[in-house]
């Protein structure tokens, strides 16, 4: 299951059923769970575990060190759950010791080719990024965010659950939960309704999110005042919780 033409550092670990395809470099440090799938010309640098059940198509480079003037050679990880899929030249960097030592990426993502994780980022569960996605260093995406083709997020930021990026997309401040965002300059247009239908959000759920998002974009109404509402209404719907959340957390300012 392992090529003869690869090579694989020995102070790596590889669970039984994992499959390595030629010219594959394995690094020190490298932890690959079971049922994986490493097709050719990948290379998985060093101090990277890999849950079980994923599959690297070729050229991915994995675990590489972050592109940070502040790297200095300090060990630092990435961490990959399972069920995921990277397709062909994805790109996923370690952290930094001064960002936290560690990127990590959740459980059954897609990540479309030549996309790109920088260091310290955290990537959730069950997201999809398409084609050329890139995050700067230490971006936040939910669970269940959609990133259309050619999206750039820059770093410190937080895309929020169930949050939709267009394509070709700037983002430049956080996203909130639920929310659509597109265009240049990134613009907020409507709830993911779709896509929570999709997730077998109840009828209710959506029309409370809907209402949420006219409060808060809408009604000019300020930001404060906006979640003081929210905040009300989340009290009789728990998916709000999470819009809330994400709006409390917001470091460097919403789009809006």
């Amino acid at each position: 299951m392992i090529s003869n033409q690869s090579e694989i550092d020995p102070k790596s670990e590889i669970d039984e059923g994992v499959t390595i395809g030629p010219w594959c470099i394995i690094g020190p440090g490298v932890r690959i769970g079971a049922g994986t799938l490493i097709e050719s010309h990948v290379v998985i640098r060093a101090n990277t575990r890999i849950g079980t059940n994923n599959r690297f198509y070729q050229f991915c480079s994995v675990g590489e060190n972050p592109a940070d003037k502040k790297f200095e050679g300090e060990e630092t990880w990435l961490e990959i759950g399972s069920d995921n899929v990277f397709r062909e030249g994805v790109t996923l960097h370690r952290g930094t010791g001064a960002g936290g030592g560690c990127t990590k990426i959740g459980d059954d993502n897609l990540m479309m080719a030549y996309g790109h994780v920088a260091h310290d980022c955290t990537v959730g569960s069950h997201t999809v990024f398409a084609n050329n996605v890139g995050l700067c260093g230490h971006v936040v995406i939910d669970d269940w965010a959609i990133l259309g083709g050619y999206a750039g997020v820059n770093q410190f930021l937080t895309v929020g659950a169930h949050a939709m990026i267009g394509g070709m997309t700037h983002v430049s401040n956080d996203v909130p939960a639920y929310m659509i965002v597109s265009g240049r300059p990134a613009t907020v247009r409507s709830v993911n309704t779709i896509g929570l239908e999709r997730r077998g959000f109840d009828k209710e759920s959506i029309a409370e999110i809907r209402e949420a998002f006219k409060i808060l974009y809408k009604r000019n109404y300020s930001l404060q005042e906006a979640l003081d509402q929210i905040r009300v209404l989340s009290e009789n719907c728990a998916p709000l919780t999470a819009l809330v959340a994400s709006l409390e957390s917001s470091k460097k300012g919403i789009h809006r």
